[in-house]
Formats: C-alpha cells, structure tokens, sequence
C-alpha cells in the first residue's frame, strides 16, 4: 500500500504567497507599489484572508513592507540589500553543496543534467526566466539532498530577494553549476564537481 500515502493539501495562503512572491520577483508588482488584499485576491481568484496571510509573510521576507492603517507596498529595491541576500544565498550554497555531494545518487545527478541543460538552453534563446528557473530547480536538489533544513529556509527566504542582483541571467548563473556531476566510473558512484553560485 505504498502508493496510498496521504496526498498533502496545498493551503491557500501558500497558493497565494508563492503568486504574489513570484510576481513582484518578475516585476509584475513593481518596487514601490501599493498592493491590496481585495483586488490581488480578485485576481488570484481567493478570499482576502489567504492573501492577507501571504502578505505577512511578505513582509517577514523582505519583499514587502507595511504600515498599519496607511498601506501595503512592494520594498523598494535597494542595492545593498540585494547584494546582502545574494552573499547568504551564495554562502548557503556552497555549504549546501559540499554536504549534498557524497550523498547524490544517479537519479539526483540526471535531474541535475537535465536542469543544467534547459539552463544552457534558456541562455542561448535569452529566455532569463526560464534559465533562472532551471538554476534554480539545479540548486533545489543540492538543497534538499543535504537535509540541511535551516539552510533550505534561509535559502527559500532569501533567494527573492536576491534575484534581481544581476539583470543578466548568464552573469548571476555563470558561477552556478554547469556540468553538475562526473560519473568517475559508474552511475552508481557519482562524482560531482562544480562551482557554486556566489554573489
């Protein structure tokens, strides 16, 4: 009965967090932008409390700030606390990093290939978000493999915050994986070599 595991149930607030989240690290939702609760939870198709819990969460990441009975609005972008949140996620990986490579198996070693590819791909079309997604979705198995919980926090906290640092999508990933892993001589032992992103 290994199939029938509980099936986990994506709350609300979440739907919404990760929405607004990745909209204002798109640009959708500008730097200094007033946001609502009413009209993003029209949009999103939600009630206000999901949003309204998005929103403090939000605003404990950094990305928004608000003041009590005046207004909701995106964090200006300011330089050195950019450069400051790419330095932790930077960090983090390469901690990451070195835990995660003794413990990679060949399936984590192919879904890093293949993120790595679509990186390739993103790059030469000049797609940013697609090649940002595909750094991203590489670093996620180094994250996770590590089992390294506080640093997966701190990473999903910061890496928003960190994204616009670099306008160009092969200048923030060039220092990230490019050929994830090296079979020395087997899939079954893995060797895995590459430079972290940094800052």
């Amino acid at each position: 009965m290994e199939a029938l595991r509980p099936v986990r149930r994506t709350l609300l607030r979440d739907r919404a967090y990760e929405a607004i989240r990745d909209a204002i690290v798109a640009g959708e939702i500008e730097p200094g932008a007033v946001v609502r609760d009413a009209e993003l939870a029209e949009r999103l198709g939600l009630s206000r409390a999901p949003v309204r819990e998005a929103f403090s969460r939000l605003v404990d990441d950094g990305l928004l700030e608000s003041k009590p009975q005046s207004y909701t609005r995106v964090t200006p972008v300011v330089a050195a606390d950019v450069r400051d949140a790419a330095a932790v996620v930077g960090a983090l990986h390469e901690l990451v990093t070195r835990i995660a490579v003794p413990l990679l198996r060949g399936a984590d070693v192919d879904v890093m290939r293949a993120a790595n590819d679509r990186f390739a791909a993103a790059v030469r079309a000049g797609d940013v978000d697609a090649a940002l997604r595909a750094d991203d979705e590489l670093h996620d198995v180094l994250v996770h493999v590590s089992g390294n919980r506080a640093a997966a926090a701190t990473v999903a906290r910061y890496t928003p915050s960190s994204a616009g640092w670099s306008d160009d999508a092969s200048a923030r990933a060039a220092p990230a994986v490019r050929q994830a892993c090296t079979s020395a001589s087997s899939r079954r032992a893995p060797r895995a070599t590459w430079t972290t992103r940094s800052a």
